[in-house]
């Protein structure tokens, strides 16, 4: 699926299940705190931190859904294509740090 179609997925689960979008400070908040947990797997997990018993069932896929989910609800409050804006990101980051990243000594 592309993000034109996750888009309209999304808002049409928030039409039928979800009552209505929160509003924009409120996501903001949720996506703040679905980051706060990726964060805390990747760091317990990946990290030097150690893991938790009861971390150790989570999900990263799932939590990184749950991103991408509040994201998608962001773009669609604000009447962004979001599928435009990354396509359009994509193009500028390979223009521009193609050569950077392969002339970049840390990455070899």
């Amino acid at each position: 699926m592309d993000i034109k179609n996750a888009q309209l997925e999304v808002d049409s689960w928030i039409k039928e299940h979800g009552v209505r979008y929160f509003n924009e400070l409120t996501n903001m908040a949720q996506l703040t705190e679905e980051v706060g947990e990726v964060a805390r797997i990747i760091a317990r997990r990946y990290g030097e931190q150690s893991e938790k018993e009861s971390d150790k069932n989570k999900d990263l896929g799932e939590e990184l859904a749950d991103v991408v989910f509040v994201v998608l609800c962001l773009a669609n409050q604000t009447g962004i294509d979001l599928q435009s804006a990354f396509d359009k990101k994509l193009d500028l980051k390979t223009k521009r740090d193609h050569d950077r990243h392969h002339n970049n000594d840390k990455l070899k």
